[in-house]
């Protein structure tokens, strides 16, 4: 997945200023308590940090 792709799924899951928040400041214990940004800094795949946030904040499946 591109960046540019996850940040269209992010503002449209969960709007733009909420997303932009979650992705700073929410920490994915999955991810080795990384933000969405640090992960993807770190090289994580966007399509991994993608569904650990809709796991973590029960995204219903069919829209992973």
């Amino acid at each position: 997945m591109r960046l540019t792709e996850f940040t269209l799924l992010i503002e449209d899951q969960f709007g733009t200023a909420r997303g932009a928040a979650l992705v700073n400041d929410h920490v994915l214990a999955v991810l080795g308590g990384r933000t969405p940004a640090q992960a993807i800094e770190a090289g994580v795949d966007p399509r991994d940090v993608w569904r650990a946030l809709c796991a973590d904040f029960d995204v219903p499946r069919d829209q992973w």
